[in-house]
């Protein structure tokens, strides 16, 4: 899976900003707001292909969290970007 192009993450006074840009601005009013864990994530689905185990995996390594947390965190997490149509 990889973010679409047209999702860009933005920081602003210290806050993670998901910013819908171009046609995806007309389609969602509005921005995602993610925590540094969400934020981490993105940047690692962003520019490539990831699958859900690499997104585990590098929230194991970056974290240091059991993997079963990383998966439940890494669905969660999935499932809310695919419900604002953020994949390409």
């Amino acid at each position: 899976m990889k973010i679409k192009k047209h999702f860009v993450l933005q920081e602003v006074a210290d806050e993670h900003l998901v910013v819908p840009v171009a046609e995806e601005g007309t389609r969602l009013h509005g921005i995602i707001t993610l925590n540094d864990t969400g934020a981490f994530l993105w940047k690692t689905l962003s520019g490539h292909d990831s699958t859900e185990d690499d997104l585990i995996k590098e929230l194991v390594s970056e974290y240091r969290i059991d993997e079963a947390t990383a998966k439940e965190d890494v669905k969660a997490f999935l499932e809310t970007l695919d419900s604002f149509g953020c994949f390409e």
